[in-house]
């Protein structure tokens, strides 16, 4: 079992910049490709961006391309969403996920473990 908790959002300006966060619980052991998706109410949930456990690949939404990084620290349990460039389309709650391998994924089905989430928005 895997717990999830993103911090990090808020209320920026076009243009801007945020980090997210999500931490994953200390008892958690094993490998583990991460990602994020975000979802605006009424719509579904969408992919954002994924990470493979070594860090080795990256996946980006065409959307998202050259202006979120992922990244992520193994010995602390964490991954990270750099945000920069922000549009006011970017407004969503953003989700970390998790899933038992080791190769990342785009496919918001194979991930089994899931954050709270952690609202983003963005004025114009």
């Amino acid at each position: 079992q895997v717990r999830l908790i993103e911090s990090g959002g808020g209320l920026v300006q076009a243009g801007g910049s945020l980090r997210l966060s999500c931490a994953a619980s200390a008892r958690t052991s094993g490998t583990y490709a991460m990602g994020w998706f975000r979802q605006n109410p009424g719509k579904e949930r969408e992919f954002v961006a994924a990470i493979s456990w070594a860090s080795e690949v990256t996946y980006y939404a065409d959307s998202v391309k050259g202006r979120f990084t992922i990244s992520r620290d193994n010995a602390k349990n964490t991954v990270y969403l750099q945000i920069d460039s922000l549009k006011p389309e970017d407004t969503a709650v953003y989700y970390c996920a998790a899933r038992n391998l080791v190769s990342a994924s785009r496919y918001s089905y194979q991930y089994p473990y899931w954050g709270q989430g952690t609202q983003v928005t963005v004025s114009s």
